[in-house]
């Protein structure tokens, strides 16, 4: 299932990080309880009673130190209205209404894109009655907020209720893994795509920022069928819009939520950059299961046979928060190692499939708890009764607990000892802790 997005666009220093923590529930912009991934996050998910929606921070995404100003705005504007389902435009009720402010108002009616204007920093009756001229932006009525305060949210979130379509049911087919390929500019993701495929489906460029739109390719490999989903699909050259590569990692966040697998690519000459963290981190907090792929393998001098090991070495460490994710060098120019990456797909994604015994999993839990047992949380030790799957793809565990604050260290633990029992070497685990009710 496929959650709307959302995007908050605005010009800078308007609130759009102050809203976006607010109506993820967090202080800081989604900080994830997985050690080592970035922590300046930019995409979010939102639960508002039956409501729940990805929100994007282009606050975020916008390139440090970058000017003119408003060219700055325009591609984020424009990155925002092509991908998101909905805008949470926002402006400054403290500042009143600016030419860049009515600049991204044109840029939204010429696309008639859903969005909701709000006007934030609006804390008292003087500033509301001021902020009345944002209806000449000639968009709908506008709403008042104060993310700071937690004024007008729910107003908010109502009127999104109102303009978000469902979430959408990607259609599946039993048995056919659906794969998207990520990774940073250039680092060819589209010669990979032709490299598997076996002939020129899609545009390899040197240019950066050829692919843009979702693109399904499918594909049989030794007799199984698989799809391909291209990080942004392909589109013509003439069609390619200057600046939009800049907001890649929204791009593979919406491809990873329509995958069951991801091949991330990264050059050899470039291993784990603090960009290809952040792409692993939201693949894990998605449950999928992923493949680093060092491409560009052919480049690399190694006289004396040691760069292997060492970009082994260097991927584990920069990546240690994933210790399980399979790791392939490929060559997508000379079609080198695309087997091999394609067996490991097919491999872990049975392995995603697995369901094990419940009396051995139960015999699991207990020897964990016999061997170490949960610490204590507050006022009270932390008791769990027992283990159940519940799901696959991927492997997903509910635990029955007395307190769901189970110290990230012990979840940890016990996901390895699940592990070890039943031989998931290469993908992510799923851990619920639910608490058990009074009978």
């Amino acid at each position: 299932m496929t959650k709307p997005l959302v995007a908050i666009i605005g010009r800078p220093n308007v609130g759009k990080s102050t809203l976006f923590n607010r109506l993820v529930g967090r202080r800081e912009a989604v900080v994830t309880d997985i050690p080592g991934t970035t922590r300046d996050r930019i995409i979010g998910q939102v639960q508002w009673d039956d409501l729940a929606f990805t929100l994007v921070d282009t606050g975020g995404l916008e390139p440090p130190g970058e000017d003119p100003l408003k060219g700055k705005v325009r591609a984020q504007v424009e990155t925002a209205i092509e991908d998101a389902d909905l805008l949470y435009f926002l402006v400054d009720g403290a500042e009143g209404m600016s030419p860049v402010d009515q600049e991204i108002a044109l840029q939204i009616r010429r696309r008639e894109k859903p969005a909701i204007t709000v006007v934030n920093k609006v804390d008292n009756q003087k500033r509301e009655l001021s902020a009345s001229e944002f209806y000449g932006l000639g968009l709908d009525e506008p709403l008042y907020v104060s993310a700071y305060h937690n004024l007008g949210i729910h107003d908010l979130m109502e009127k999104t209720a109102e303009l978000l379509p469902p979430q959408a049911f990607e259609e599946e087919e039993l048995g056919v893994p659906r794969i998207a390929i990520l990774g940073r500019t250039n680092v060819g993701k589209s010669m990979l795509l032709n490299a598997i495929l076996g002939e020129e489906r899609a545009i390899v460029s040197e240019i950066a920022g050829t692919t843009r739109d979702s693109l399904d390719t499918r594909f049989e490999f030794e007799g199984h069928p698989m799809v391909l989903v291209d990080t942004a699909g392909i589109r013509r050259r003439g069609q390619v819009r200057q600046g939009i590569e800049k907001y890649s990692v929204l791009r593979a966040f919406r491809a990873i939520q329509r995958s069951d697998l991801a091949f991330l690519l990264m050059d050899a000459s470039e291993l784990a950059t603090a960009q290809d963290a952040h792409v692993f981190g939201y693949a894990a907090e998605s449950f999928k299961g992923v493949v680093a792929v060092v491409n560009k393998w052919d480049l690399v001098d190694d006289p004396i046979g040691t760069a292997r090991e060492e970009a082994l070495w260097t991927v584990r460490r920069r990546l240690h928060f994933m210790p399980y994710v399979p790791i392939v060098f490929t060559s997508a120019l000379n079609g080198e190692g695309i087997g091999d990456l394609l067996r490991l797909a097919l491999d872990l994604y049975q392995e995603r499939q697995r369901v094990v015994p419940h009396g051995k999993l139960q015999r699991v839990l207990l020897d964990a708890m016999a061997n170490q047992p949960p610490a204590s949380m507050g006022k009270r030790r932390v008791a769990i009764r027992n283990v159940r799957q519940v799901g696959i793809n991927p492997p997903t565990f509910v635990l029955n607990v007395n307190d769901t604050k189970v110290h990230f260290s012990y979840r940890r633990y016990l996901e390895n000892r699940i592990r070890a029992a039943f031989d998931f070497r290469q993908t992510h685990l799923r851990l619920v802790f639910k608490r058990r009710r009074k009978s």
